[in-house]
């Protein structure tokens, strides 16, 4: 399980202890199957996959967590479809058009009657929690996914004062910077992949990809007042990824002098193989950030 996307959370690392015992209270907010009459369910499930038990695994300080849910799929189109034919049986029978009130009514029973024929989509959520550094990274670039990850292990715990990871530097300054010829820290190499916009409304929009970014092509972008809103980069020859100003890590790749160990391995079993790919991801994350958190200033764990 290599993490594509990265959003961060930083929690108080005093939060440690409580959080190392969450393995035992994870069951009770297992992942239950969706209801005939709902429209959604939300619960952990095994990082193994189906017929695992175990709810999180560790390796470390680091604890991997995954988020499961379960989705009725019904088409606005097809619940229109049946909301008018009810209307227009009416209309034929009644000779009457039915009002706000009654329509919403009507709705609510075309509904009713439509959810336990509707399947269910599977969702995951992977993430994993650094009680060293008082780290949350969570597999997703979608703000709305992970922070219902963050509701859901406050559920658990009874409180989690986690919060987006935030920074005293402005990354699209930094990136700008970068982008228009400035040294890149340490480690880092530009990618081939940016975003350039006008930070006026409506402005415009440049979109590169597989693009050579240090190019007077690209500076003649920033010249006219265009700023790096996403900049791909590589770190230590070892992951690619693209960055947001956002802070959120998208296209995150892990290069191949990271992973060769991993293809030598011969694992024997789904554990042994998640325990290795669990403590790579990990390891490798944590070398990552504790350099973006030097180069942006991003808010530190408190004590």
């Amino acid at each position: 399980m290599l993490f594509k996307n990265l959003t961060l959370f930083r929690f108080p690392r005093s939060l440690r202890d409580a959080l190392a015992g969450i393995d035992e209270k994870l069951p009770g907010f297992a992942l239950k199957p969706v209801g005939a009459l709902e429209l959604s369910s939300r619960g952990f499930v095994s990082p193994f996959g189906r017929g695992h038990e175990a709810l999180s695994h560790r390796v470390g300080d680091c604890v991997l967590l995954c988020l499961g849910g379960e989705d009725k799929i019904l088409p606005a189109a097809v619940v229109n479809e049946v909301l008018t034919e009810k209307l227009d049986a009416i209309r034929e029978e009644e000779g009457r058009s039915p009002g706000a009130k009654e329509r919403k009514r009507l709705r609510d029973e075309v509904l009713m009657d439509l959810l336990p024929r509707a399947f269910a989509r599977p969702l995951r959520t992977a993430a994993y929690l650094d009680l060293g550094a008082g780290w949350l990274v969570v597999d997703s670039s979608s703000r709305k996914n992970a922070e219902a990850l963050v509701s859901a292990i406050r559920e658990v715990l009874g409180s989690f004062p986690a919060l987006p990871v935030n920074a005293e530097s402005s990354a699209r300054a930094l990136m700008t910077g970068w982008l228009a010829g400035e040294p890149l820290p340490d480690g880092f190499e530009l990618g081939d992949e940016c975003e350039l916009r006008d930070p006026v409304d409506s402005g415009a929009i440049v979109k590169c990809r597989r693009q050579d970014l240090d190019s007077d092509e690209m500076r003649e972008h920033l010249k006219v007042g265009k700023q790096c809103f996403q900049l791909g980069l590589v770190f230590a020859e070892r992951l690619s990824f693209v960055l947001g100003e956002d802070l959120v890590v998208r296209k995150l790749k892990f290069l191949e002098t990271a992973t060769e160990a991993l293809e030598k391995d011969d694992r024997q079993s789904l554990e042994a193989e998640l325990d290795a790919t669990f403590a790579l991801t990990s390891g490798e994350l944590r070398v990552l950030l504790e350099r973006m958190e030097a180069e942006f200033a991003l808010s530190p764990a408190e004590a």
